[in-house]
């Protein structure tokens, strides 16, 4: 299919609170090299910082990172500044805290609640902004979340951040949160022969939350990336659309809810176009039925 002129608008629209972003947005984390965070080569910096402009000039609105998105010479929240600010009225940047990683890049523990503070500030500085829009609490095992998101829900109310979400969570969780301050998306991974994610995909749609895949293209690759061979039902579908299965893959989620919304990320700006134009895919009750036939395999 032609992808270059294709607007994210064409994927149709979210409301993450009171800011309304098209359904497809961009992941930032493969901009920091050819694989996730420290490891692999940097990409070209100039390469990165045309992506995310030629990503607002296709009608992306929705742009998601987080400060521990760096590798050995790359930030992603350096680039979004470089290539974005001032920033638009309109561009909702969601971002991630929870996680630590060192200055080697090396991962250490799990922040406490009282550290948050700090890692909400350091994504403040690094993007340039005086509050940020979405800050997601990312769950790293935890079986309760009420301490952490209640830390949050108080940099809400400080006006430091706008709107919260968690990621990598449980329907647990999900409610924990929900008791403590409003929730407007989770993240969790997600994609076509994923099986375990769709009871908390059915309780954001019940609460009117996004839900918000990642991994939807790589799958088990995960931050290295789509790393095994393509199913036949998604390479058939791609066919019938001339389309990619990456495409494909974006679209599937799409059509999961009006409340799904896709981050695919890429530092390629050919993919980049691409990724966008998947939001224009409208694949046919068949199609979605042959899909959801995929095994766990690929998930």
């Amino acid at each position: 299919m032609t992808s270059g002129t294709v607007s994210a608008a064409a994927s149709g629209t979210w409301r993450l609170g009171d800011l309304t972003v098209n359904r497809i947005g961009f992941g930032a984390m493969r901009l920091t090299g050819s694989a996730a965070f420290h490891e692999g080569v940097p990409r070209d910096r100039g390469q990165s910082i045309a992506v995310l402009r030629r990503a607002v000039e296709l009608g992306v609105n929705h742009v998601d990172t987080a400060a521990f998105y760096f590798s050995r010479l790359r930030s992603a929240n350096e680039l979004i500044n470089a290539a974005l600010a001032p920033y638009a009225d309109d561009l909702v940047i969601a971002t991630k805290v929870g996680p630590t990683r060192d200055a080697s890049g090396e991962w250490v523990a799990s922040a406490r609640p009282e550290q948050l503070r700090g890692q909400v500030e350091e994504n403040l500085r690094q993007l340039g902004r005086d509050h940020l829009d979405v800050v997601n609490l990312r769950i790293m095992g935890q079986t309760s979340v009420s301490e952490h998101f209640g830390a949050l829900a108080e940099l809400r109310e400080a006006g430091l951040v706008r709107h919260l979400g968690i990621s990598n969570a449980r329907p647990e969780h999900l409610a924990q949160a929900r008791a403590i301050a409003p929730v407007v998306c989770v993240q969790n991974a997600f994609g076509i022969g994923s099986r375990s994610g769709r009871e908390m995909l059915a309780a954001c749609a019940e609460h009117g939350i996004a839900f918000v895949p990642f991994f939807s293209i790589a799958g088990q690759g995960r931050e290295a990336g789509a790393v095994q061979a393509e199913h036949d039902e998604v390479l058939a579908v791609a066919d019938a659309h001339g389309a990619s299965p990456a495409q494909v893959r974006i679209a599937w989620s799409l059509r999961q809810g009006a409340h799904v919304l896709a981050i695919p990320g890429t530092g390629n700006p050919d993919h980049l176009a691409a990724n966008v134009a998947a939001g224009a895919i409208r694949l046919t009750e068949q199609e979605v039925r042959l899909l959801d036939s995929v095994g766990g395999a690929a998930s």
